[in-house]
């Protein structure tokens, strides 16, 4: 969600701040601003809108030079996205610059408090509350570490704090709960940001803060405590990507790049995967395999793409295992109140580690002493801290907010962990999991295969860009494909999608069939001849009714071919693993369909990578 960036150093921090928010806007957002520390003062300016509409006002407007500062890509949550409401947000005299990420749920009773000591805020937003009552404790004469000290232990909610003190230049004081921010730490300088990202450029060097931490930078180094002043631990490391992966490369869209990027991606998710004997070895299990063998339920929770990850993950779970496994949408499962117990293994699917929705839910398993494994991305996250165990998806930086090479390395990393227990349980011989495991690893060259025919699908694309509807369908774990299928072509078109299981048209999506409406249809490998035939039978029903349709089925499938007005061919891989080829023609659509159409590819509308609130 908002993207923060703070700087203090020998640079200009103008220049590293706005950079760094110009890493982060694969983030989502609606307004930016930045705050520098000039002469005991402080500099401001923010705007609604995209980042060019500050970079035009500071060029109209120029901010005085200054080497510390902090930057802010708003999504708005308290208040309409308009300059009045964006960040940073000054205290009443103007000492203090903060910017905020998350949301401070006890903001009204402070407030009315502030209003009630004469305070005047200009703003709707929940964040001004945290720059007034900062400067309040300044005023009282404390530093901005121990002042953020204070205010923190005051808030209530999920949120990340950064601040700037007009009388104390050479330091940035940051605190978190709940909500994502990591170090960077450079030579004579340091850097705070929600992302790796927005530093890259200047170190790689991080560390990983704690729940409930405040942190303070400055030129000669890193001070971390707790909100009550304590010491505190930040875990360090090494970010192991470059700037170069952060940056196009050449390709017009950074979901284009990551497309594309999906072979050496799934490749890199499967490298050291084994041990000395040749088992199967994963990431971080912090649970006993004694622990692995009891367990009698598995419930993945996950939200958006992630989610439709999940579903594939449950038929490759279960026919590997034989355990139960339940599939839930992060956001409503606590809700429901889940009857979980020790035996209980809780897999959290999140690219970022960071979603509210996901992170709520894991806590609550632990609360109910269930154990939980965290699939994600991205190091030094919340999500995977919080969990008993994780297997890293090594996908690399995925900019575009709709998740491509997410989606598939997650699918691995699902795989993985149904070998893996299968292998710890007895379920399957050592020579069933290492063929598995050949398998996956001959992946990246079929899914360069699809790649390689792009064009064909680009066509298509440009075809069908005036469809005011499409529909997906597919059975099995071609049913999560069409879910995803039809998930990215709202995301980045804005039209009507769908996906549906095959054999539910009859139940009533089949009265949405009408002439020349599209329709995508996923075929299973003929390995499963009933699951084949019955999609054939689905494909034959909305063509009589007039539909359009796009057919993806493995190569040397003859059935198939009188049913299809478009065929796509896939290379062949047995059924559950289909999924790690069939959604790559689907991602291809979506993006050049959207980009036919002159849409923003990368940053769609309303949407943000990292939902960081609940």
């Amino acid at each position: 969600m908002c993207g923060i960036v703070g700087y203090v150093g020998p640079k200009q921090a103008q220049g590293v701040v706005v950079e760094g928010l110009r890493r982060l806007e694969y983030r989502g957002y609606d307004s930016a601003g930045i705050a520098l520390v000039h002469a005991g003062s402080i500099a401001s300016d923010k705007r609604a809108g995209k980042l060019a509409n500050l970079d035009k006002a500071l060029a109209d407007n120029p901010l005085p030079e200054a080497t510390t500062g902090i930057g802010h890509t708003r999504w708005a949550t308290h208040g309409a996205p308009n300059d009045r409401n964006a960040h940073p947000h000054l205290g009443q005299r103007r000492r203090v610059a903060l910017v905020h990420n998350g949301i401070i749920e006890n903001f009204a009773l402070l407030r009315a408090e502030l209003e009630d000591a004469g305070h005047d805020l200009l703003s709707e937003t929940d964040t001004e509350v945290a720059s007034h009552l900062l400067e309040v404790e300044l005023a009282g004469g404390v530093n901005l570490t121990e002042g953020m000290q204070r205010v923190c232990r005051r808030l209530e909610g999920a949120f990340t704090l950064v601040a700037v003190d007009g009388e104390d230049p050479d330091r940035v004081v940051a605190a978190r709960r709940n909500s994502p921010l990591v170090v960077g730490v450079g030579d004579g300088e340091n850097f705070l940001a929600s992302d790796v990202a927005a530093f890259i450029e200047h170190t790689r060097e991080a560390l990983e803060l704690g729940q409930d931490q405040v942190v303070t930078i400055t030129r000669e180094g890193v001070e971390v405590t707790d909100f009550h002043g304590a010491p505190a631990d930040a875990t360090p490391y090494h970010v192991d990507w470059d700037l170069s992966a952060a940056e196009k490369d050449g390709y017009d869209w950074f979901m284009r790049k990551e497309i594309f990027e999906q072979p050496r991606a799934v490749a890199d998710t499967l490298l050291g995967r084994h041990d000395e004997n040749g088992a199967l070895q994963l990431d971080e299990i912090r649970i006993s395999e004694e622990e692995l063998r009891e367990v009698d339920k598995i419930i993945v929770i996950a939200s958006g793409t992630s989610f439709y990850a999940g579903m594939v993950a449950k038929y490759a779970i279960e026919h590997w295992t034989r355990i139960a496994c339940e599939v839930e949408l992060a956001s409503e499962f606590r809700y429901r109140d889940p009857i979980l117990t020790r035996s209980t293994l809780v897999v959290a699917i999140s690219q970022s580690g960071e979603t509210a929705d996901t992170l709520m839910a894991i806590r609550h398993a632990r609360e109910q002493r269930a154990k939980v494994l965290a699939i994600c991305n991205t190091n030094g996250s919340t999500i995977p801290r919080e969990s008993d165990a994780v297997i890293y998806t090594h996908a690399g930086p995925e900019i575009g907010v709709a998740s491509t090479k997410g989606f598939t390395t997650q699918l691995v990393a699902c795989y993985l962990l149904g070998l893996y227990l299968a292998q710890v349980r007895g379920t399957r011989y050592g020579d069933e999991i290492a063929q598995v495991v050949d398998q996956i690893q001959h992946v990246p060259d079929k899914i360069q295969q699809v790649l390689d025919r792009a064009e064909e699908i680009y066509g298509l694309a440009r075809r069908l860009a005036d469809s005011r509807s499409v529909l997906f369908l597919g059975r099995h774990v071609g049913y999560p494909v069409a879910l995803e299928g039809a998930l990215k072509l709202k995301e980045l078109a804005y039209i009507h999608a769908e996906g549906f299981a095959a054999g539910e048209l009859k139940h009533g999506p089949i009265a949405l069939v009408e002439d020349q409406l599209p329709v995508f249809c996923v075929v299973p490998p003929r390995g499963r001849d009933f699951l084949h035939d019955k999609m054939i039978s689905g494909i034959q029903e909305v063509r009589a009714r007039g539909a359009r349709t796009i057919v993806l089925a493995e190569e040397g499938d003859a059935v198939v071919e009188p049913y299809a007005d478009v065929l796509i061919r896939l290379p062949r891989v047995p059924t559950l693993l289909q999924p790690l080829l069939s959604v790559i023609p689907l991602q291809l659509f979506a993006l050049e369909l959207a980009a036919h159409k002159g849409l923003d590819v990368d940053q769609p509308r309303n949407l943000a990578k990292s939902v960081t609130v609940e």
